[in-house]
C-alpha cells in the first residue's frame, strides 16, 4: 500500500507540472523583417535620443524609406551605434556653436545640419516593444558594412536626398575651392560652404553635391565612419561646375 500511495502521489506531481507547462504563456520572439528595396536607399536618422538595448547604448531615431514612409521609433542597433552618437553629438554641439552666425562668403546665416545613415540594399529589422513604446530594431551587424554611409546635411532636405538618391540619373559631384555656389545667396549656397566648416572642427568632409536629373543640386559632406564603399554618393571624384 505504501509504494503504490508514492507511486500515485507520483502520477499527481507529473500531472500537476505538466499541467502547469502547458499553462505557461509561449515566449514571443520578433521575427526579422526586411523592409524597404532591394536595390533602393533607406536612411537612419538620429535624434538625441538614445536607448539602453540588450545592455549597451543605441542611437534612437526615425528609419526613412525609398518610398518616402518614415518609421518612427527607429533604434541602431550593432556595428557604428557608438560612431553614430558620437558623429551626431558633435553636428549638435557645432550647431549650437554656428547657427544664427553669418556665413562670410554669401553673407547668410548659417542653418542647422543633420547628420544621417544610409544603407543600400534592404534594411533588416525586428518589431519589438520597451516599456509599452514600439520600436523597430535595425538589425545593423546583418548588413554589409559596404552598404552603410554616413552623410549630413540642412535638416529640412534630408527626406529629399534620401529621394534623390534613389532618383535614377542623380550622381555626386565634388564642389571645387572657387565654385561659384558658395557665394550664391540662397540655403544651397549657405549650405554648401557650411558643411565645409564643419569639417575644420570634427572628423567630416563638405563641399559635395547631389546633381539630380532636372539640375538642381543638393549639398552636402560625408563623417569619416562609416564609408561603405558600395555606396558612390560617399566618395565622387566627378568636380561640378555651375554649368555642368
Amino acid at each position: 500500500m505504501v509504494a503504490l500511495k508514492y507511486v500515485i502521489i507520483g502520477i499527481v506531481v507529473v500531472v500537476v507540472v505538466a499541467a502547469a507547462l502547458v499553462l505557461l504563456p509561449p515566449t514571443h520572439r520578433a521575427q526579422m523583417q526586411y523592409v524597404g528595396s532591394p536595390n533602393g536607399f533607406e536612411a537612419f536618422v538620429p535624434s538625441s535620443q538614445t536607448i539602453n538595448y540588450n545592455g549597451h547604448t543605441d542611437p534612437v531615431g526615425d528609419l526613412i524609406l525609398p518610398n518616402g514612409t518614415t518609421l518612427k521609433h527607429a533604434i541602431w542597433n550593432g556595428q557604428y551605434a557608438g560612431t553614430i552618437i558620437q558623429n551626431h553629438n558633435q553636428i549638435v554641439q557645432l550647431n549650437s556653436q554656428f547657427v544664427g552666425q553669418t556665413d562670410p562668403v554669401n553673407n547668410q546665416p548659417y542653418v542647422p545640419l543633420q547628420d544621417f545613415y544610409v544603407i543600400k540594399g534592404q534594411v533588416p529589422i525586428q518589431q519589438v516593444t520597451i516599456n509599452g513604446q514600439t520600436y523597430y530594431v535595425i538589425e545593423a551587424s546583418s548588413i554589409n558594412p559596404g552598404n552603410i554611409a554616413g552623410f549630413y546635411t540642412y535638416q529640412g532636405w534630408v527626406p529629399n536626398f534620401v529621394t534623390a538618391m534613389n532618383t535614377p540619373g542623380t550622381y555626386a559631384a565634388v564642389l571645387p575651392g572657387n565654385s561659384p555656389v558658395f557665394q550664391w545667396e540662397n540655403l544651397t549656397g549657405t549650405v554648401a560652404y557650411e558643411t565645409m566648416l564643419y569639417g575644420h572642427y570634427g572628423p567630416f568632409a563638405g563641399g559635395v553635391v547631389l546633381i539630380l536629373p532636372n539640375k538642381i543640386i543638393i549639398p552636402y559632406g560625408t563623417p569619416a565612419s562609416p564609408a561603405g564603399s558600395a555606396i558612390s554618393f560617399d566618395s565622387p571624384s566627378q568636380v561640378y561646375n555651375s554649368s555642368s
